[in-house]
């Protein structure tokens, strides 16, 4: 057998050096712990199920979920009873309105989003039960190797890694009960950042892009009423592809939790700037609700 065309040593060669490169990367990551804060009507009956970088434990009445049509949203909540979290107030608004509005525009590809003082088909409410902030210091060393590799080697298209030190983590459970408060799905969520994950110079960085990582997959959990990991990506809908550019959401409930910040966000990303300096969050932006006074506003 004549040896293979050069052509094909390389395209080979290149797609071995790849997986090891992006094997590496992947290894340098945060872990999440998966935390119970007891706020799931149940846990007995959670399996484990998990992505590439995410771990889970998640149950979902299928029938039930897909027959239901309308959905309504409980501001995520942030315990810190004590004051002594590792993030301030501002800090947590933005991660907790990062989960709302993701999940937000998520539910609103098979359901109508109603407003809190609307009746719906299931009610969802998360809780966050761990975080670890960024390290700064690290993120902003990387953003600065980053913009070094773009002055000497403007032409190379070779992505710089983050440095795997000081990398976030977040962890949350939710849950979506029917109109008599059974639940119908229910998951236990953690990820941490990785060293292909955007840095943000800013202690909450890492947590408000996995907040947003948390709402895609419980959105898509309930959309497709299954688990969301294991399956082919699917291509973003024009609704999704118009809500990251800026616009307006589908339905008026999720202006509640404000709109992405489209562009800037995006330039911002890539230059790591602070999530407060490009989102302007929740057109309220009250404090992150505690677990006492969510649920008792939900129940109103």
């Amino acid at each position: 057998m004549p040896p293979p065309a050069p052509s094909l040593r390389r395209s080979a060669d290149f797609t071995c050096c790849t997986a090891v490169v992006l094997s590496a990367l992947m290894s340098g990551c945060a872990t999440a712990p998966l935390n119970r804060a007891g706020s799931l009507h149940g846990y007995a009956d959670l399996k484990p199920s998990d992505g590439l970088v995410t771990r889970s434990l998640l149950k979902v009445s299928r029938e039930d979920v897909l027959a239901a049509k309308t959905v309504r949203i409980v501001p995520t909540a942030f315990p810190d009873p004590d004051g002594r979290g590792p993030l301030t107030a501002t800090q947590r608004r933005l991660v907790t309105n990062a989960a709302d509005r993701t999940l937000c525009y998520g539910l609103s590809e098979r359901f109508r989003v109603v407003s809190a003082a609307e009746p719906a088909d299931l009610t969802v409410r998360a809780v966050i039960t761990h975080v670890t902030p960024t390290n700064t210091v690290a993120v902003g060393l990387s953003k600065g190797a980053f913009v070094a590799k773009t002055v000497l080697l403007p032409g190379v298209p070779f992505p710089i890694p983050r440095i795997p030190i000081g990398l976030g983590s977040l962890s949350l459970e939710a849950e979506a009960t029917d109109d008599r408060g059974n639940q119908k799905a229910a998951m236990v969520w953690g990820r941490g950042a990785t060293a292909l994950d955007p840095g943000r110079v800013a202690e909450e960085g890492d947590a408000y892009g996995l907040a947003a990582s948390f709402g895609d997959d419980f959105s898509k959990m309930l959309v497709i009423g299954k688990t969301p990991f294991g399956g082919l990506p699917s291509a973003p809908s024009a609704n999704a592809l118009m809500a990251a550019l800026g616009a307006a959401p589908k339905y008026p409930a999720c202006e509640a939790f404000g709109r992405l910040p489209g562009v800037v966000g995006l330039l911002g990303d890539g230059i790591g700037l602070p999530p407060g300096w490009t989102d302007q969050g929740g057109k309220q932006n009250p404090p992150p609700p505690t677990l006492a006074n969510r649920d008792a506003a939900a129940t109103q």
